[in-house]
C-alpha cells in the first residue's frame, strides 16, 4: 500500500500535538510494510530541506505554494490537484483538518481530526485559524472516506456537530511517544536552574490549557503552605500574553517557564515531577497525561472531555473552571505521599494500555477500508 502524509505541522514552530502524532505514526506504519512519501507546502519553494532528521528516511514531495492561498482552495474547492509524483498513492491521509487535499479518482482521503475545541471554545483561537478549520472540517465531512479520531468523546463531538456519516468515523487512541533517556532528573534541574520540588504542566502555553487559572490555584495552594514550586515547560503559543501577566503578579510560591526543551530535558522534567496538572477545559485527547503516568508521576486532570477516557482511574479528576477543586487537588497530592504513590502505580498500568503499534495497525485498517 502506498500512502501520502501530508506533514506541514511538522515544520511550525511549535508543532505540539499533532507533530508528535505524525513523527510516531509513520514510523510505524513503515514497519508494517506501508509505501509511505511525506509532502508538505511550508517553505517548499525555498528549498529548506526536512526539520527532523528522519524524515530524511522518506520520499519527500514538496509543493510549490504559499499556504495562505493554498489551504482555503483546498478546502473549498479541492484545488489545484497534487503532483503527479503523488497520483501513483492509495491513500492521501490529512493528519490536520485545518488542511484538507484533494485526491484523484480512486484515492481514499483519510483526515484525522485532532479535536473540535475551535467549535466549543471559538474564542481560543485566532479569526484566521477558525475559518481554516471550519472549512477544513467542512471538506472534511463531506470529502473523506474516513474520520479518525483519537477518542471517543471527540468521535461523539464530531457526529453530534456535524453531519458526518458515523460509520465514517473511527477512533484510534494515541500513545506516549517520549523515549526514557535514563538521565539523572537533578543533573537536569541542577543545569537548568530548577528547584527539586515542583508541580509539571507540559504543552504549549495557550489559552485552552487553562494556565491563568493554573497559575491562581497554585498560588492559593502556596499560600496555604504548599512549599512545591509550578514549573510550565512548552512553547508560547498563540496569545500567551494573558498568562504571563498572571505569572508576573506578586504573590506566594515560584512559578517558572522553561520553554521548549529538547526531548531529553523533557523526559527528566516530567521524572523529577511530583504532581503532574494538566487542568485543560477541552482536550481531544491530552497526551502529555499519558507521558507522566507512564514515568509513574501522580496526575491531578480535568474531568471533562476526553481526559476522564485518558486518564481512567489513575488520575484525580476536578473541575478545571474551579479553582477552589484545583487547589485543594494539588495540595492533596503533594502533601498525601500514600495517595501520590497510588495514582502513580495506576498511572503506570494505565498507560501501559496505550502503544503507537496498535494505533498503527488500526489506521491501516481504515486505509484499506
Amino acid at each position: 500500500m502506498k500512502v501520502a502524509v501530508h506533514v506541514d505541522q511538522l515544520y511550525s514552530p511549535a508543532p505540539g500535538g499533532i507533530g508528535t502524532y505524525i513523527r510516531e505514526l509513520v514510523p510505524e506504519l513503515a514497519e508494517r510494510g506501508v509505501d509511505i512519501t511525506l509532502f508538505h507546502s511550508r517553505f517548499a519553494a525555498s528549498g529548506a530541506g526536512p526539520p527532523e532528521p528522519w524524515m530524511s528516511g522518506f520520499p519527500n514531495v514538496g509543493l510549490d505554494a504559499e499556504i495562505r492561498s493554498l489551504y482555503p482552495r483546498w478546502n473549498l474547492t479541492g484545488r489545484p490537484a497534487l503532483p503527479e509524483a503523488l497520483a501513483a498513492v492509495d491513500v492521501i491521509h490529512a493528519p490536520l483538518p485545518a488542511v484538507v487535499p484533494p485526491v484523484r479518482y480512486g484515492q481514499r482521503l483519510v483526515v484525522t481530526v485532532h479535536d473540535l475545541a475551535f467549535m466549543v471554545s471559538p474564542k481560543m483561537f485566532p479569526a484566521r485559524w477558525r475559518m481554516l478549520y471550519r472549512l477544513g472540517l467542512a471538506a472534511a465531512v463531506k470529502r473523506a472516506d474516513a474520520i479518525v479520531a483519537p477518542s471517543r468523546n471527540t468521535a461523539e463531538d464530531l457526529i453530534s456537530r456535524t453531519k458526518v456519516n458515523p460509520a465514517k468515523v473511527h477512533v484510534i487512541p494515541e500513545a506516549p511517544s517520549l523515549a526514557s533517556s535514563g538521565s539523572d532528573p537533578d543533573e537536569t534541574l541542577a543545569r537548568l536552574k530548577l528547584p527539586r520540588q515542583y508541580i509539571l504542566f507540559v504543552g504549549t502555553l495557550e489559552p485552552r490549557k487553562n494556565l491563568v487559572r493554573l497559575v491562581r490555584s497554585y498560588r492559593r495552594a502556596a499560600a496555604d503552605g504548599m512549599k512545591h514550586a509550578l514549573i510550565l515547560a512548552g512553547a508560547l503559543g498563540w496569545n500567551s500574553q494573558p498568562l504571563m501577566r498572571e505569572i508576573a503578579l506578586a504573590g506566594p510560591g515560584e512559578v517558572l517557564v522553561t520553554g521548549a526543551l529538547p526531548a531529553e530535558d523533557l523526559d527528566a522534567i516530567y521524572r523529577g515531577a511530583s504532581v503532574f496538572a494538566y487542568l485543560s477545559t477541552y482536550e481531544g485527547f491530552g497526551l502529555p497525561v499519558l507521558e507522566a503516568m507512564a514515568r509513574g508521576i501522580p496526575v491531578v486532570c480535568s474531568n471533562t472531555s476526553s481526559l476522564p477516557e485518558v486518564s481512567g482511574d489513575a488520575a484525580l479528576s476536578v473541575d478545571p473552571r474551579s479553582v477552589r477543586e484545583i487547589s485543594a487537588a494539588l495540595r492533596y497530592v503533594a502533601d498525601d505521599s500514600a495517595l501520590a504513590e497510588s495514582l502513580a502505580r495506576a498511572g503506570v498500568n494505565r498507560a501501559a494500555e496505550f502503544s503507537w503499534e496498535r494505533a498503527a495497525r488500526m489506521t491501516l485498517e481504515v486505509y484499506g477500508g
